[in-house]
């Protein structure tokens, strides 16, 4: 299967009600087909500092932020393909940068050995790793994907993520999907990722729904959970 490995793209998200969603899925069914991918699991682990410095900065939402993860798609096994992403928004635009290999190969380079195969963009991540230092997992988060497409633009695509769940131990890719969640019961975040507008039947539906966009960043959810539980002293995982 061949990924893409570059986006430019603006994102936007909105939190669904159960009713909402169905509204959205019916309004798509003229306009849009199931992405290739299709349902799936995405599972990421997140690299911070030991303080946590990139997620405190980006909750702050300066003018520019950045992040690296490490992502596959359903559980991984030491042999399954993964990529270690570059992702930054600048002035709302999100750029993402992302390169494949072996689970077992990823842990190893972002441990702080050499890739298999040096190009532009594990140049990049080395200078990002270089720039932050001290990077290591620092929370896993997982979710259930819906993706769809606009049939004649491939600029526009449309995410429905269910199930999300972080942990900050057992920070491995193959350690399968639990933890906590993010979403209460019969919540969905939907995703816009779009390269320029939307079209109007989605903008109409936005409205006729009451649909408003959302500031929701999984890692920064996750994070306020962790710096609860550390104010805390105890464990919250259900």
């Amino acid at each position: 299967m061949k990924y893409q490995n570059i986006f430019k793209r603006y994102e936007f998200k909105y939190m669904l009600s159960p009713q909402q969603k169905d509204a959205v899925m019916k309004a798509m069914q003229t306009f849009m087909r199931e992405d290739e991918y299709g349902k799936g699991l995405i599972c990421n682990l997140y690299y911070d500092t030991p303080n946590y410095l990139l997620i405190r900065r980006s909750i702050e939402k300066p003018h520019y932020k950045e992040k690296l993860r490490l992502r596959s798609y359903g559980v991984a096994k030491s042999d399954s393909t993964v990529f270690a992403e570059i992702k930054k928004k600048y002035d709302s635009v999100v750029y993402k940068r992302r390169v494949s290999m072996s689970e077992s190969e990823a842990m190893k380079y972002l441990s702080g050995g050499s890739p298999a195969k040096t190009n532009q963009i594990t140049n990049e991540i080395d200078y990002f790793m270089s720039l932050y230092g001290g990077l290591s997992p620092s929370v896993y988060i997982s979710y259930e994907r819906e993706a769809f497409y606009v049939a004649d633009n491939r600029g526009l695509r449309i995410t429905f993520d269910n199930n999300i769940l972080w942990r900050d131990d057992d920070l491995l890719l193959c350690s399968g999907a639990y933890g906590n969640s993010l979403l209460k019961p019969g919540q969905t975040l939907m995703e816009i990722k779009t390269s320029s507008g939307m079209p109007m039947w989605l903008v109409r539906t936005l409205s006729e729904n009451k649909i408003y966009k959302t500031s929701f960043s999984k890692y920064g959810e996750a994070y306020k959970e962790i710096f609860l539980k550390s104010q805390t002293g105890g464990a919250i995982y259900a």
